[in-house]
């Protein structure tokens, strides 16, 4: 047991998650006066496809994949995901506290038509409409990706990186496709990643210029 404490140790940052959830589903079901809708010009032109839901469910392998697999084999690593995770996810919802926000995208479709139509209507009965802006599936399908880059973990696995850019840019896609997301939330999600990314990673780009070889003159 002791062993496994001393190897294991770092899994005691996990307990956001319950944190997160609870405020999460708090949020959900919360009753308020007025929601701010997210919708734009642009989220009209784009055509619902029931198709997204494959890349839009996939996000929650990727993302439990990545850090349940950087927890086993690179404890810095899975620090560094868990507080570039959390940091954004806290203020998604910190932001949706404030301002509480909708959408009114959602179509109406038919459950019966074929098993992603299925998919996606069993998500509009477990997800509502709400707390949208910005959006945590871009947030965190963006995060796992630039930690997937600068990782030296999975750097051994050929072709993971382009396959994490195109799953990150897929489902990121699937969320306006799918009418889940306005086009503001995705922007925003993406934003919010870059934003975040400076204090995540300045002290790897400290530590590497620190291991540089001084340069001769």
């Amino acid at each position: 047991m002791k062993d496994l404490l001393h190897k294991y140790g770092h899994v005691w940052i996990l307990a956001y998650f319950f944190i997160y959830m609870k405020w999460f589903f708090w949020l959900e079901h919360r009753k308020v006066a007025h929601l701010t809708i997210m919708h734009t010009r642009l989220d009209d032109l784009i055509p619902f496809n029931e198709y997204f839901i494959i890349p839009y469910l996939l996000w929650f392998v990727y993302i439990f994949a990545t850090v349940g697999y950087l927890f086993l084999k690179n404890r810095e690593e899975f620090y560094r995901i868990c507080v570039y995770l959390f940091t954004g996810m806290t203020v998604c919802l910190l932001i949706c506290t404030l301002l509480p926000n909708g959408t009114d995208l959602r179509t109406v479709v038919d459950p019966h038509k074929n098993l992603c139509s299925a998919l996606v209507a069993m998500i509009h009965r477990v997800d509502t409409a709400t707390n949208v802006f910005p959006s945590i599936h871009v947030y965190n399908s963006i995060v796992a990706c630039i930690c997937i880059f600068k990782s030296e973990t999975f750097r051994k696995f050929r072709g993971i990186r382009p396959a994490a850019l195109v799953l990150t840019i897929l489902i990121c896609l699937s969320t306006v496709f799918l009418k889940q997301h306005s086009v503001t939330d995705v922007t925003a999600g993406s934003l919010l990643a870059f934003a975040i990314y400076p204090m995540v990673f300045s002290g790897q780009h400290q530590k590497a210029e620190a291991g540089k070889p001084e340069t001769v003159h």
